[in-house]
């Protein structure tokens, strides 16, 4: 078996050998052991020092994740499985033995946070261990020689590439896990896992898509679509309700696509998680691209208006111009886009539709980009991501006559005024309005709550707001949120069924289930506080 952290193993198998003890043994060897007591100035041998720190689950971890909620609920479901077999997740770098990153491949500056990052770990004499979407699409990049690698679909077995790095061994599991030959969502979802927010549960219900478009390097890393059966997605809903959660989002990297490769569709799979959804309790649907949901415009305005959902739709337009979607291969023209909004607003009155918008693509003329501008001031969308274009490599973007980078700053820069130009929320104030409490503001100065339009709503930072639906008052609103006053006569409605779990606290314990070689799962680990897990995510 090889030492060096530069050796490369491509399957984890050829070293794990069967008389190696499980996660689950490990931790009751744990417990029976009585530690020998050591007089004050008896020193450890280089020998014991060193066998200490080989022992695999007694180290603690650093996990910092850059990117979209699927990445993040990727990070929650490596931090607690690592913190199930004993591991100790931590919020600060420098005492970490191991610094787990999970990175993003949809920006230039989200892999260079990322490549930084390595270099700094590798300074500090850390062991770095890598996912996500980068080192999936890329494995071969030089910064990332000799690092082990967990790929987007082998999360459930980010213990066993841990216990290696720890080791000195580099490994790198970068393989589609099948069934028959299909291609699946990727790992189980009953899996243990550390929420970011306990109140939240986030839910990939398929990996990859069907299109390829041409400026996108997740595609590279995520692959084509792959969708998890209906009845493990009810059953993950079902799990995180009866552990306190109150919301629900749905993630995937085109959630519109969902069922087609497993002869379902979206609506039907929507209908099925309402029934599990508590009063009170909310889901929020993800990001979908316009082909996919203009079939089913019918059901989804039904559904956006169902009491226990959001009436809240990111669908990404990019560009207003045919001939700019053309080039990005978007599958769609600008009018497929003003339909499906259109519709939704008819049909859901008060509707939010957040979209994306690229500046700068390669061939954007003026004209182009002037039509981009004429639909934000048409449609006045309270949520624009305004992205400049960034090409990235290997994609077909990247090899076409790009933009200067002066236009593209001017531009972005532009529909950013235009942007900023109205307030979406002034005619609120006044309304009175039920909202979800869930979040604490980044100043820590308020809570932070949804209406049923998923706009954001700042309270009073009352403790007993936190996981409630409540009623307020509108009397302030800004650009991106409103101010409400709680109404004294109203009470707060709980709408978890259960005590949701601590922050930190390892979720899906308490099923026996089998992973990693066919071994129990490991018994539960006492909760991580606050101060040790830190997963945080950047655009």
């Amino acid at each position: 078996m090889p030492s060096s952290c530069d050796s490369l193993m491509e399957d984890i198998e050829d070293m794990v050998s069967s008389s190696d003890p499980t996660p689950h043994e490990r931790q009751s060897a744990r417990k029976s052991i009585i530690p020998r007591s050591r007089k004050k100035k008896e020193l450890l041998s280089d020998e014991e020092l060193q066998a200490d720190s080989l022992i695999p689950g007694t180290q603690k971890i650093w996990m910092k994740t850059w990117g979209c909620s699927h990445n993040n609920s990727d990070g929650e479901y490596m931090a607690g499985q690592l913190a199930a077999s004993g591991y100790k997740m931590t919020d600060d770098p420098t005492e970490a033995d191991v610094w787990l990153l999970n990175s993003c491949t949809v920006k230039n500056p989200a892999e260079d946070h990322f490549r930084n990052s390595i270099k700094k770990a590798q300074d500090q004499e850390k062991k770095v261990v890598v996912a996500g979407c980068v080192p999936q699409a890329q494995p071969r990049m030089d910064y990332l020689k000799g690092l082990s690698i967990i790929g987007v679909q082998q999360i459930d077995r980010v213990v066993e590439v841990v216990d290696e790095a720890v080791k000195g061994h580099s490994v790198r599991l970068l393989g589609q896990k099948k069934d028959g030959g299909r291609r699946l969502g990727g790992a189980r979802l009953d899996l243990p896992k550390i929420r970011k927010n306990p109140l939240i549960e986030i839910i990939s219900i398929n990996t990859g898509c069907l299109n390829a478009c041409t400026y996108c390097k997740t595609k590279h890393a995520r692959g084509d679509l792959a969708s998890y059966p209906i009845e493990e997605l009810v059953e993950r809903a079902r799990q995180s309700f009866q552990e306190g959660v109150c919301e629900i989002w749905l993630t995937s990297e085109d959630t519109g696509a969902y069922g087609r490769d497993i002869g379902t569709d979206l609506p039907t799979l929507l209908w099925r998680l309402v029934e599990e959804i508590p009063e009170g309790a909310m889901l929020r649907l993800g990001m979908t691209n316009p082909p996919y949901i203009l079939e089913h415009l019918e059901e989804m305005a039904k559904i956006l208006n169902h009491p226990r959902v959001y009436a809240f739709l990111h669908v990404p337009v990019q560009s207003a111009s045919d001939s700019v979607l053309m080039d990005m291969k978007r599958e769609y023209c600008i009018d497929d886009f003003k339909r499906v909004v259109d519709f939704l607003k008819e049909r859901v009155p008060g509707v939010t539709i957040a979209t994306d918008i690229i500046c700068g693509f390669p061939g954007e003329t003026e004209e182009d980009f002037q039509a981009t501008i004429d639909l934000v001031k048409a449609y006045r969308f309270p949520s624009l991501f305004i992205n400049q274009f960034y090409p990235r490599p290997g994609t077909p973007a990247a090899r076409m006559e790009q933009v200067a980078a002066h236009v593209k700053k001017q531009r972005t820069k532009e529909l950013s005024q235009v942007f900023h130009s109205y307030n979406p929320y002034d005619h609120k104030v006044g309304e009175r309005q039920h909202v979800l409490v869930t979040e604490e503001s980044f100043d820590s100065q308020y809570y932070v709550a949804h209406n049923k339009y998923y706009e954001q709503v700042l309270v009073p930072k009352r403790v007993e707001f936190k996981g409630k639906m409540i009623v307020v008052d509108i009397y302030e609103a800004g650009k991106h949120f409103m101010k409400g006053k709680p109404v004294e006569d109203s009470k707060p409605f709980t709408p978890s069924i259960a005590m949701p779990l601590q922050k930190g606290e390892v979720s899906g314990l308490l099923q026996v289930s089998t992973y990693m070689h066919g071994s129990c799962r490991a018994p539960p680990a006492p909760p991580c506080t606050k101060e040790q897990i830190w997963v945080l995510v950047l655009g």
